[in-house]
């Protein structure tokens, strides 16, 4: 590798099928079975068989340079069996009762079936092996938590970024109504006001407004936390938890929410609003603001830029405001499935360390450039120390070097080339990685609840519908305690009671 590739990498990397069907095949599969249907697994100690989603109808053949250079790389014999994202849970229930299963099973989400054959002792614990692997030992502690059962890690997660939340503005409007960058919710306040009331765009009329919602919750749940509010759950005075709604911190922020929506500082039509339209007001210079991922930003300014090319960055993004606590910020849950290992498959502890190896090793930054800049002088070049995609028009390139990264878990971190960067997409990159020490962890993101799993989205609704209540104002605080009684007597209390116990379990552990 050339050492101004080198360097430009360092500058710019900155209903399942039932318990019982699932954990009777897990144990009935045998050792030398695979999931590749041209393949037998038996010819190689060196063969590692994975199962893992696809976008693309033809996914990449034996024979693709990439998977070589790969399989080179890593010393392995890479056999995998693609699926398509759109049938994949299909596709791994057929892989699970068939009782033909890989070493490496890409396990989409925390599946009560999975949990079950997790407890049934189906998959590997990896957690006490992770510190002997260079790349694995630096994973996020906040990201293993979330995605481990019971405070324990059944798979290595794929890593997507923890400090993804954010607020995406009107960098111009901010400066034609004479103010600064936000920095505290009374700041953000008035920039949403400005936005409202002071003609932002100087058209002369009256026709922007601050902030746009949709009917995703997602806005208010990010919003709710620069006022201290927990992230779903947090410990009371006495180290019990509680839902985050039964806090003093919640009905403040409700409070702000609704001045927001009295004094028409977003849009009175969120509640149902579909999420499908949810930038087009920004994008047409009618609303200011949006608070979601910070990914919005440089998305949002290309396609003003492509619509109005005289437009001089219009947009900026920042993390967070100060509230009464400081600093505080909603986490993504920090990763997209787990590549889990069956015991059926990889039967010994010599086994289990070999894939473990190879999963670390794809974490190298050249695993990590090959599975998503693909092979250089092929796929990309480096040009006056910049990066130049080669695949761009050529379909065929295109479909040779997609899907590799649907078994990266990019721990520590992302290490393949960037292309493209802007300023913009480079500040989004720096407020990800500051958002990572204000997030708000929450103590219950491991904890598997069957109470939550039967009437999980009936007390959802409940407190939902609740808050858009309060907001629009046909309900007040007296209204939103009946509806807490309501999600008490309908389930919550069970509820309560069970995440305290598994809560209280996973610390004695």
């Amino acid at each position: 590798m050339r050492k101004d590739k080198k360097e430009l990498s360092k500058k710019i990397v900155l209903p399942f099928l039932s318990t019982m069907l699932l954990t009777s095949s897990l144990v009935a599969c045998s050792n030398s079975e695979t999931t590749n249907s041209d393949t037998d697994k038996g010819g190689s100690d060196n063969t590692i068989t994975i199962m893992t989603t696809t976008f693309q109808p033809d996914p990449p053949g034996d024979d693709n340079p990439i998977l070589k250079a790969l399989e080179k790389y890593t010393n392995t014999d890479i056999k995998i069996n693609w699926a398509l994202n759109s049938s994949y849970q299909e596709k791994l229930n057929i892989t699970l009762a068939s009782g033909e299963l890989p070493d490496i099973m890409m396990i989409p989400s925390k599946d009560p079936s999975f949990v079950s054959a997790v407890k049934d002792g189906a998959f590997w614990e990896l957690g006490p092996y992770l510190k002997d692997y260079p790349n694995l030992s630096q994973a996020n502690e906040m990201i293993l938590n979330n995605s481990s059962i019971g405070g324990k890690i059944y798979g290595i997660y794929r890593s997507r970024p923890l400090g993804r939340n954010g607020i995406t503005f009107r960098k111009d409007w901010l400066q034609n109504v004479g103010l600064q960058t936000p920095k505290t919710i009374d700041d953000f306040y008035n920039m949403l006001k400005a936005f409202s009331e002071k003609d932002p765009d100087g058209n002369g009329k009256d026709d922007t407004y601050g902030m746009v919602i949709s009917k995703y919750t997602g806005p208010w749940d990010i919003m709710q936390t620069w006022f201290g509010v927990p992230n779903k759950w947090g410990e009371d005075a006495d180290g019990n938890l509680q839902p985050d709604f039964m806090t003093e911190e919640y009905f403040n922020a409700l409070e702000f929410f609704k001045k927001l929506y009295d004094e028409g500082l977003i849009n009175e039509d969120f509640a149902v609003m579909d999420p499908q339209k949810w930038v087009d007001p920004l994008l047409n210079g009618q609303a200011g603001v949006i608070v979601d991922v910070v990914d919005h930003a440089h998305r949002a300014e290309e396609d003003m830029l492509a619509a109005n090319p005289d437009l001089k960055e219009p947009i900026d993004v920042i993390g967070t405001v100060e509230g009464p606590a400081g600093l505080h910020n909603l986490p993504t849950s920090g990763y997209s499935g787990l590549l889990a290992i069956p015991k059926s498959s990889v039967k010994t502890e010599e086994e289990l360390k070999k894939v473990l190896t190879f999963i670390d090793k794809l974490n190298d930054e050249e695993a990590q450039e090959l599975a998503n800049n693909g092979i250089e002088g092929r796929h990309y070049e480096i040009k006056d120390g910049k990066f130049v995609d080669l695949k761009e028009g050529n379909e065929a390139l295109v479909n040779e070097g997609t899907g590799f990264n649907q078994f990266q878990p990019y721990i520590p971190e992302e290490r393949f080339i960037k292309a493209k960067q802007t300023p913009l997409r480079d500040k989004e990159a720096q407020v990800q990685k500051e958002n990572e020490e204000i997030v708000v962890p929450n103590p219950a993101e491991s904890l598997v609840s069957e109470v939550y799993a039967q009437k999980g989205q009936q007390l959802d609704n409940i407190i939902n519908d609740a808050r858009i209540k309060f907001i629009v104002g046909q309900i007040d605080k007296a209204g939103f305690k009946d509806a807490i009684e309501l999600w008490s007597s309908t389930g919550g209390d069970d509820y309560i009671e069970e995440i305290n116990k598994l809560y209280k379990e996973s610390k004695n552990k």
